[in-house]
């Protein structure tokens, strides 16, 4: 796998932009990127507490696909695992977090951990389960590693 380089953050303003963006349907296709996966996320999960990741995520990135015309398929646009495996590591990275740390500071460590790293997922499933229809169309168990809770 090639490796990438990390985009980070330059403020709290380029995080909030993503996340806002996302919510409006308004963020360029272009700039909806690994990175901004993430980030949107640690922001809703940190200043929006009137949305709910794992119940509303899966409506926002699938109706946001759609706006910038990518299609929600049986191999690509939306995919319910990854969404909520990376909900469950941003959460639980928010939890290490001090308080009052600044949000572009916590979403660039997000993005420079472990969690931020697009092979993350792959130390609890398998290419074939995490890239399988099933995986995508609904939660599926890991089958290398327990997630921890």
């Amino acid at each position: 796998m090639a490796a990438h380089a990390i985009r980070l953050f330059a403020d709290d303003a380029a995080v909030r932009h993503v996340g806002e963006g996302l919510l409006a349907r308004t963020l360029p296709k272009a700039e909806w990127t690994h990175e901004a996966h993430l980030a949107a996320c640690l922001w809703l999960v940190r200043e929006r507490p009137d949305f709910l990741p794992e119940r509303d995520m899966p409506g926002t990135i699938s109706a946001y696909n759609l706006s910038v015309g990518t299609q929600n398929t049986d191999c690509g646009g939306y995919h319910e695992t990854l969404t909520q495996l990376y909900i469950k590591g941003v959460r639980a990275f928010a939890a290490t977090l001090a308080e009052g740390t600044p949000l572009v500071d916590a979403v660039n460590a997000l993005l420079e951990s472990e969690i931020g790293d697009r092979s993350w997922p792959l130390c609890f499933f398998s290419r074939e389960r995490l890239f399988s229809v099933e995986a995508r169309r609904g939660w599926v168990e890991p089958d290398l590693a327990a997630l921890e809770d």
